[in-house]
């Protein structure tokens, strides 16, 4: 069993800033994610496109942004543990818990802070592409550099996939955007800006067949018009069709939920003791989705934990100019 002072569930930008000040607080602390990666919605999203309303920071790159934060809570030696996801939970007779994942593994903690954005989510089913067993299906988003001589392939007709389109269109040796419908849902500059680049666009279109030997090498795509199929030349699927959104097994855990968020206090307390919530997942009058907020409520609920964990300490955690000396250069504020 693994043991530590706070269990952070979700790997996203909250949970990675939450992370950090749990170090600040001297809290040993476990990190879980259902993703096989950090960075949440964010890396799986939206990693290329540029964000501005991150204080300090005009613009950056998401994925940018996900590689400083993970940098940042490098400085609490936090134990990742990525690909798992949080199912029960249970209270001890000291007022500590147990939390256990879908895979067995049981994490004895102090306190539960949840910062899962929203929630699990899972891709939108494709069955063709779901049904193939090899490599070149990138269900996240590298560099566009990454896919320099690739035949790429993307599904889908949202923002996501109309805005890699274009991106990967400058790098890519070919690029073909399929979609289903006739008109796209991305906003309609992007859609612009992908008919002017060198992608591809194939619409009332559908993958019916993924082609390879240990790789994809080739599609099939159906014309629902026509009824006619052609063979599409692939060495890289990206599948865009967007997310299913859901709790999981949190619903299960005694929460005040409201919708697919969780109802939380000022000190970000989920009213169940020693579990806290902080980022898109909570849910208070006046509340503001945006990751900014997410951050602040992160460092609320890692603050208030730590007083509950330590009966006597200040809630106030000191400035982190004064703790600079003890980080990695290039950590700290």
């Amino acid at each position: 069993m693994i043991d530590c002072d706070l269990l952070i569930i979700g790997a996203g930008p909250a949970g990675l800033f939450a992370t950090y000040y749990a170090g600040m607080r001297d809290l040993r602390v476990v990190v879980v994610d259902s993703l096989t990666h950090v960075g949440g919605q964010v890396a799986a999203l939206y990693p290329e496109k540029f964000v501005y309303d991150v204080a300090g920071l005009p613009a950056v790159r998401g994925r940018d942004l996900i590689a400083g934060l993970a940098e940042q809570a490098q400085s609490a030696r936090p134990q990742i543990i990525l690909g798992e996801e949080c199912s029960t939970l249970e209270d001890q007779s000291d007022g500590s818990v147990i939390v256990t994942t879908t895979v067995g593994t049981a994490i004895h903690c102090g306190a539960v802070l949840i910062t899962g954005g929203i929630g699990r989510f899972t891709p939108r089913p494709l069955p063709a592409v779901d049904a193939f067993t090899g490599s070149g299906i990138h269900r996240v988003v590298g560099p566009a550099e990454d896919y320099a001589g690739h035949d790429v392939v993307i599904v889908g007709g949202g923002d996501s996939a109309v805005d890699w389109a274009t991106m990967l269109a400058e790098t890519a040796a070919s690029v073909t955007l399929i979609h289903r419908r006739e008109r796209f849902t991305a906003h309609e500059s992007s859609v612009a800006r992908v008919r002017e680049s060198a992608c591809r666009i194939m619409t009332q279109a559908e993958i019916i067949d993924v082609i390879g030997s240990g790789g994809v090498q080739r599609v099939l795509v159906r014309d629902a018009a026509s009824e006619s199929i052609e063979s599409v030349p692939a060495s890289v699927i990206i599948p865009a069709l967007g997310h299913i959104a859901s709790l999981g097994p949190l619903v299960g855990w005694g929460l005040s939920i409201k919708g697919r968020q969780i109802e939380v206090g000022s000190d970000m307390a989920t009213g169940r003791p020693r579990v806290y919530a902080a980022g898109d997942i909570t849910d208070y009058s006046g509340k503001v989705r945006l990751m900014v907020v997410g951050f602040g409520e992160a460092a609320t609920a890692v603050n208030n934990i730590a007083v509950v964990l330590r009966p006597g300490e200040d809630l106030f955690p000191g400035h982190s100019s004064e703790l600079a000396s003890t980080l990695p250069v290039g950590i700290g504020g």
